[in-house]
């Protein structure tokens, strides 16, 4: 059997200050089980439940995007190209396929015309995304509860 695996990921979320900010987390707790009997066993982490949205966003070469939060709490896994996230306290992550995001901004207050975060594209290719926004689940109150 192969060692319980470690998942980094970026936890951008709104401090009791009102501002946003971005820490790298780990998911550590796997349970090794079959997904469908007879299948092998894999890693699985926690599962969420809920209603939920996906969707395949594009982000056109040269876009940055407005200070905003996240709609709703939601997963942002790049597909191919490249984004950054600039969170309200200065802290700009540069992200490609195989990273992924938490944004988790929301209720921040608005701190000279900023409020929430900005993104946008790196390089020549447009930055594609997929959005999991989690519809009806509780926002995480503190940053790297995912584990």
């Amino acid at each position: 059997m192969s060692e319980r695996p470690i998942v980094p990921y970026w936890h951008l979320w709104t401090d009791s200050d009102g501002v946003s900010r971005q820490k790298q987390c780990t998911m550590t707790e796997f349970e090794l089980r079959s997904m469908a009997p007879p299948a092998d066993p894999q890693w699985q982490g926690r599962r969420t439940t809920g209603t939920m949205t996906t969707m395949v966003t594009v982000q056109p070469v040269g876009w940055t995007g407005s200070w905003h939060e996240n709609p709703k709490p939601q997963w942002i896994v790049p597909l191919s190209g490249r984004w950054f996230v600039e969170a309200m306290d200065g802290t700009r992550v540069e992200m490609g396929p195989g990273d992924v995001s938490f944004g988790g901004d929301q209720n921040c207050r608005e701190v000279d015309g900023k409020r929430g975060h900005r993104s946008g594209t790196i390089g020549d290719v447009p930055a594609v995304l997929m959005v999991i926004q989690l519809d009806d689940a509780a926002l995480p109150a503190l940053p790297c509860e995912f584990r």
